[in-house]
């Protein structure tokens, strides 16, 4: 193929961008699967590099990797409960054991352990449950014996950055479409011309026209991955979240229970995405066989339950804007709708405020009852609802309020001293 300049190849991709990435912001919520040999020690994905494993030591653990078969396909079933509409799989972490039948990398999946393509797995799992397709693929690699000299080793680097591209090429050739390119941890060049990003990134867009790629090969590319933090960004952008702060790979369930998000703290996160055009990929990370851990599943259950109720409050693309009108509710927006999200329910009375447009509805969205409402000023009082919050799955109950007109919404709007440092909700 023939290779453009930097500044061709990122005017094809902003020409391109809504067209690749609208399926995306309709999704909004989304699976990450951290598996690999990590997951046997049960000890943090990182435990080869944090714990000093020699190359030698770590290799013994290949033999040992047998996932249960099938394994996929209950990752992708609790997604499609959650209300999850994409997953994205670590083919190959930066322990540099690949997933799947890899020809420029024995070490993998089908020459060890299980003797199996988990990849091929993932990928007929997610196509049996409508699932949008990830691929996260490292570009760190400690096993591969160029993986640190490649910094200052001019045949080194060439050696890694043609590994890389040899993985990937791979991984968008053998597995028919693929959605999404999640590359992390571009070490240890620190440019995206010492990985050849510009050049490999067109060479992967060749094979896969319609896929997406994030930020993490030193290019901004088509999306941004704040990792255990929400830092909305003025393009797209998606909130990486472990399921418990503490590790991505697998963790003895027992002893972190206490630490692992329930239903509510997920809705939150979710909440906080969606008003701020964002996504959020909530990781899983399996143990040794490849099972989902037990603290897992209610959680994403009454999710998806939830959403099967209330999923008008978070798919789609949306308008952007973080406000409160209530301090028991957070909202998200959408056309000329506004969502508010009651954390703790007000009783029979809430006052809304800073609520300038005219209200022409209120209602509750999983059931669409309507909600008998006065509006005084910028001030909407909503009257005679239920002593206790009507949400049967996690408390946590939306109201919609509709406008006829552009809707305008300014955080106490009333204080004047409150809008500074604070942007507001503009008309539509």
């Amino acid at each position: 193929m023939k290779l453009i300049s930097r500044p061709e190849y990122l005017a094809e991709q902003n020409r391109t961008r809504d067209a690749r990435m609208g399926w995306w912001r309709e999704a909004r919520f989304g699976m990450f699967i951290h598996f690999g040999l990590f997951s046997q020690l049960g000890r943090n994905e990182w435990a080869m590099a944090l714990e000093d494993y020699t190359v030698e030591e770590y290799e013994k653990l290949a033999d040992g990797f047998m996932p249960k078969p099938g394994a996929p396909r209950e990752w992708a079933r609790l997604a499609k409960e959650a209300g999850m509409k994409y997953m994205v799989l670590t083919t190959r972490h930066h322990e540099g054991f690949s997933l799947w039948d890899s020809k420029v990398n024995p070490y993998n999946s089908v020459n060890y352990g299980c003797k199996r393509d988990i990849v091929r797995e993932f990928v007929d799992a997610c196509r049996e449950q409508g699932l949008g397709i990830g691929f996260y693929s490292s570009l760190m690699d400690w096993h591969h014996p160029d993986g640190g000299a490649a910094a200052y080793d001019s045949q080194a680097r060439k050696r890694l950055t043609d590994y890389v591209y040899e993985l990937n090429r791979e991984l968008l050739t053998n597995y028919g479409k693929i959605d999404i390119l999640w590359y992390d941890v571009a070490r240890p060049m620190q440019t995206e011309e010492g990985w050849n990003s510009l050049e490999r990134n067109q060479q992967m867009r060749a094979l896969q026209p319609d896929i997406i790629i994030n930020n993490r090969s030193r290019m901004e590319e088509d999306f941004g991955t704040p990792e255990e933090r929400f830092e909305a960004s003025e393009g797209d952008w998606e909130s990486c979240m472990t399921f418990n702060g503490i590790s991505w790979g697998y963790l003895d369930s027992e002893q972190v229970a206490p630490y692992s998000y329930t239903a509510q703290q997920i809705m939150r996160m979710l909440c906080r995405v969606t008003a701020n055009g964002g996504n959020l990929l909530l990781n899983i990370g399996p143990d040794r066989e490849g099972r989902i851990p037990a603290e897992a599943f209610e959680p994403l259950r009454t999710i998806g339950r939830w959403l099967g109720e209330n999923g008008e409050a978070v798919y789609g693309k949306r308008e952007r804007g973080w406000h409160t009108v209530n301090g028991l509710c957070s909202n998200t927006r959408k056309d000329n709708a506004l969502y508010l999200w009651f954390w703790l329910w007000p009783g029979s009375e809430a006052t809304l405020g800073g609520i300038v447009s005219k209200v022409s509805g209120a209602s509750f969205l999983s059931t669409g009852r309507p909600i008998e409402f006065v509006q005084d000023g910028h001030r909407v009082y909503l009257k005679n609802m239920p002593a206790k919050g009507p949400d049967a799955h996690a408390n946590v109950c939306v109201i919609k309020l509709t406008f006829d007109e552009p809707m305008e919404v300014i955080r106490g709007s009333y204080r004047p001293a409150l809008h500074q440092g604070f942007e507001y909700m503009p008309k539509a």
